[in-house]
């Protein structure tokens, strides 16, 4: 590696630890947007063996809220995406209202409700979780999640979900906090004067899983599907990383019940487990008058499922360079400046890797510190960085000793 494209590499890993280490924060409207409609991702080099490991506390922050539990149903397939499309009030007026059979004077009040119209209603919600949290009565939900405290409307679609052959209203709905958001999928009806009412809440995401909605179509027979995923996107987590189920809810005269689809997600393989530990590094002297040391660096995978590539940074005085030996595990480390970053190959779960390596300083060069910082970052096949479960033992101090 050149000294130009490692200050380069060195540079960009700065930029990112300032933008990101500081303040680690879940997805806000404008990663919402791209997360989930354009599934940008993180991308931390071009090959395993060159790119440099981004670092940095890119721990994922969640700001799902609980809901109810559902009994368990039989599986049904997982299809693509289908979000059902939002009629316009000026394209579709509300029809008349539906008589039921129960007699020629029985009428049902038309449920079919416009996204203008919605968000001109003022509606109340289910409530959010305790503590702080978006309004619930005489709510006016927002086009848009331009602030913070505002409940916002992302999509709907319409059937008969309570079976009273009269089309009800089900929106999916963001609860903006910060950068946060709790999302809920809410069934909308009309009274007999026409004012727009809450039916029910049909699912909501949780602190644990489902931590979002992505979409939400409502069939023939009413049934409510849901395609909920089991981590929210934002943090440095791609929404492309959350595994994704269609559940399907039914209205049981009171609430709305799950009624087939998976209860449960299993392990996320995108999920990852590394922790670093280190010697000390004693620098003793050479015939040449330099001083040459070498320390230990274990890298061990604590997680399920393998890791493709372990990105690996040693904040070292920019006067002690990496050295002839040890380091055939860690290629491209080679160079002057200070920060040494490297990858190594892929750790099967539960395996670690012990890397010995050589460092010199050169004659009469005095360091500016007895310290330097030896952190590891999980990486996907594809060189993208993968969110870390437990950060904290992702980064240790080497101490750096004249012997």
């Amino acid at each position: 590696m050149s000294e130009q494209e490692t200050l380069g590499l060195a540079e960009e890993f700065a930029h990112y630890r300032r933008t990101v280490l500081d303040k680690v924060e879940v997805p806000g409207p404008a990663a919402v947007r791209r997360t989930v409609r354009g599934r940008n991702r993180r991308r931390w080099g071009a090959t395993a063996t060159t790119a440099l490991a981004l670092f940095g506390g890119s721990a994922i922050g969640y700001a799902a809220m609980n809901g109810p539990d559902h009994q368990p149903g039989p599986v049904d397939p997982t299809p693509s995406i289908s979000v059902s499309p939002t009629p316009d009030s000026s394209t579709s007026p509300t029809p008349g209202p539906s008589v039921t059979t129960g007699g020629p004077t029985s009428v049902v009040p038309d449920g079919r409700i416009s996204r203008a119209q919605l968000l001109d209603a003022s509606v109340t919600l289910p409530a959010w979780r305790a503590g702080r949290d978006c309004p619930t009565s005489g709510v006016r939900l927002s086009g848009d999640n331009v602030r913070e405290g505002v409940n916002w409307l992302l999509t709907l679609d319409h059937g008969d979900v309570d079976g009273d052959g009269a089309v009800e209203t089900v929106a999916l709905v963001q609860c903006v906090f910060g950068t946060g958001g709790s999302m809920q999928v809410v069934a909308f009806d009309r009274d007999e004067q026409g004012k727009v009412v809450t039916l029910g809440r049909v699912v909501m995401t949780t602190i644990d899983k489902p931590q979002w909605l992505f979409a939400l179509d409502v069939v023939a027979d009413g049934t409510v599907r849901v395609q909920v995923g089991d981590i929210a996107p934002g943090g440095g987590w791609s929404a492309d990383w959350s595994q994704r189920q269609w559940r399907s809810y039914r209205w049981k005269g009171d609430a709305f019940a799950q009624v087939s689809g998976p209860t449960s997600f299993g392990p996320n393989p995108n999920l990852a487990d590394v922790s670093v530990t280190t010697g000390d590094l004693v620098l003793r002297t050479a015939d040449d008058g330099s001083r040459t040391g070498t320390a230990t660096v274990r890298i061990r995978n604590r997680g399920t499922g393998p890791v493709a590539r372990v990105g690996v940074r040693l904040a070292v005085p920019e006067t002690v360079r990496a050295d002839v030996d040890g380091w055939e595990l860690c290629p491209g480390a080679h160079g002057d400046v200070g920060t040494i970053t490297c990858s190594v190959r892929q750790l099967a779960a539960g395996e670690e890797i012990r890397l010995d390596l050589d460092f010199r300083v050169l004659e009469g060069i005095t360091l500016s510190t007895d310290k330097a910082d030896v952190e590891v970052q999980p990486w996907d096949g594809k060189g993208d960085v993968l969110p870390d479960v437990k950060r904290t033992d992702n980064l240790v101090q080497m101490k750096l000793i004249y012997g």
